[in-house]
């Protein structure tokens, strides 16, 4: 089945998404910082399931083709992400959906669930922090010059941005979630991760040098009756590097 494209209006920004797929278990999924459905998640909209399933991925605003507004890093900008992404849904007429976020979506994704307990069914979040370290900081700071980022990574995004935004964009993405670790415990949600009722799948790849695996145990401790799958070799990407075991392992998981 084809992947279709298209904009709607959303708490005042024109919110772009990309949908394919005719099952009955809607899927929204979530991407990371400076990503969008199209750079992020390829191998999913391409091959996951389409007879069980129908699936979403959006570009939170700012992001992808959700320009403009342009992207900016308030204090609350995961929790408006998470009102996005759900209202989103709520706009496409899904009732009730699992959500797939990987790094900053899968904070948006914990929020969500957390938030909107009755919306969604299941959840999966993989190279997700629930607070920020000092550690984490330094690991930010490592990536905030896009210059020196391998071609691999960069060239699809300055694809999409152009050198400009994206290099402006990920100092400010650097300086917005370092401002987390001022907070009591570093905290983004913790508060919140009881709060998620529905089953949830936590992923982590042993080798990811972009969140330490203690976030995931974190997360999976702090969610009643959540699953944690280590991947020893999967790094932050794990879902494009393993596309095929990780497609099957949240398949299992959503049917």
């Amino acid at each position: 089945t084809s992947i279709m494209s298209a904009k709607i209006q959303v708490n005042g920004v024109h919110l772009h998404y990309q949908q394919t797929g005719e099952g009955s278990h809607a899927v929204l999924l979530l991407p990371g910082m400076l990503g969008s459905g199209q750079t992020d998640f390829g191998p999913q909209l391409k091959s996951m399931n389409k007879q069980l399933f129908t699936i979403v991925a959006w570009d939170p605003r700012g992001y992808g083709k959700s320009i403009p507004p342009s992207r900016d890093f308030p204090p609350d900008f995961f929790e408006r992400d998470a009102k996005d992404a759900v209202d989103l849904m709520q706009a496409l007429k899904f009732k009730k959906f699992s959500l797939l976020g990987w790094s900053d979506g899968g904070i948006t994704a914990l929020i969500a669930a957390a938030r909107y307990p009755n919306l969604i069914h299941k959840l999966v979040v993989w190279g997700a922090n629930a607070s920020v370290t000092q550690e984490d900081v330094r690991i930010y700071n490592g990536i905030r010059d896009v210059s020196k980022w391998s071609e691999k990574v960069k060239k699809p995004l300055e694809e999409l941005y152009g050198h400009k935004y994206l290099a402006e964009t990920c100092e400010a993405w650097v300086d917005g979630i370092s401002r987390f670790a001022e907070n009591s415990d570093g905290n983004i949600c913790q508060q919140l991760l009881p709060d998620i009722k529905c089953p949830t799948f936590i992923i982590h790849g042993e080798k990811d040098p972009l969140v330490p695996q203690a976030h995931a145990e974190y997360i999976h401790k702090h969610i009643k009756g959540s699953r944690l799958l280590l991947m020893p070799e999967g790094k932050h990407n794990l879902h494009l590097r393993f596309a095929k075991d990780f497609n099957r392992e949240v398949e299992n998981f959503l049917r």
